[in-house]
């Protein structure tokens, strides 16, 4: 990281950041991720899945370790474990809804499947001595190393998602809301369910390369849940969603060029705190709907000589 001062100046400051490539890479990987996570993301809260998309990026740590414990790349350890996991639980659930058993079943393999990909991580750190040094990047990652390649590539895998994610867009939203109803009228809730953990484990696999194992679920649960605290539309959430990560994705990446501290603290501190401020939001908003409107002393019987002189 070059020396660098924040000169209070907007346009000096964004000529200083776009003036190395590595930080252009980064702005131009952290926004594909924004609007990624925050689609996927919108679903994955609007669904009730956040563990299951907490446990997805936890397994992404031991993808990457077991991966470089045989000696082949970290991605298809990534990709083997977060896309693994995610047909697991395709195959071992039903849709989103069900009775209290279902669900606990459902919570209980997550947590299962979460706490053993963990073990084998730490295993596969303590196997490889020499891996110890890129721990702390592969939970929280560093956007300031990311070549042209892997934002080429992010992008790809970004269109691919999208797309899909186009198609199955309108029954995913039904079958999300409602899953009985979906299924009384034909629509496929359990292959939907399906699709969609492949997809957000294969996002999630490929998101972790850059943004570490933990990162990934900050971009994916916080400003989605910040944007449906703050309105139920669906296509206003969903805007709002993307708008809100892609907004802390860069503000955390100036944080973090212009201080020694690291990326995921800041994308995370400024999400929470978006959060917390869409929280503040909803409660004044709850509280000022119910309070009762005062009325001057004899309004009542005012409003009902009125209305009878109306008649």
């Amino acid at each position: 990281m070059p020396d660098a001062g924040f000169s209070w100046n907007p346009v000096t400051d964004l000529q200083d950041l776009w003036s190395f490539p590595f930080m252009v890479n980064a702005f131009r990987a952290g926004a594909i991720f924004a609007v990624l996570a925050g689609v996927l993301g919108w679903f994955m809260v609007l669904r009730r899945q956040a563990f299951t998309g907490h446990t997805l990026s936890v397994v992404a740590f031991p993808g990457a370790a077991g991966a470089t414990l045989i000696g082949v790349s970290a991605v298809y350890g990534y990709f083997a474990f977060c896309v693994g996991a995610a047909v697991i639980f395709a195959l071992a659930t039903r849709g989103r809804q069900g009775s209290i058993g279902r669900l606990g079943q459902e919570s209980a393999l997550t947590g299962t499947v979460q706490a053993f990909a963990l073990a084998c991580g730490l295993l596969f750190v303590a196997l490889y001595k020499g891996f110890l040094e890129g721990f702390t990047a592969l939970l929280f990652g560093s956007f300031l190393g990311i070549t042209s390649g892997q934002v080429i590539l992010l992008a790809w895998v970004a269109v691919i998602v999208l797309c899909i994610l186009t198609v199955i867009g309108r029954p995913l939203l039904f079958a999300s809301a409602d899953p009985d109803v979906a299924a009384a009228r034909g629509v496929p809730v359990r292959a939907l369910s399906a699709l969609f953990l492949v997809l957000l484990g294969a996002a999630v696999a490929e998101a972790s390369q850059i943004t570490g194992a933990l990162l990934v679920f900050a971009l994916l649960v916080m400003p989605a849940a910040t944007a449906q605290r703050l309105t139920a539309r669906p296509l206003v959430s969903l805007l709002l969603t993307i708008g809100i990560g892609w907004l802390v994705t860069w503000a955390g990446l100036v944080a973090a060029y212009y201080s020694p501290y690291p990326i995921g603290f800041y994308v995370t501190t400024f999400a929470f705190a978006a959060y917390l401020a869409a929280q503040l939001l909803g409660n004044l908003t709850q509280q000022a709907a119910r309070r009762p409107t005062r009325r001057p002393p004899g309004s009542s019987a005012l409003l009902s000589d009125l209305a009878e002189g109306t008649r």
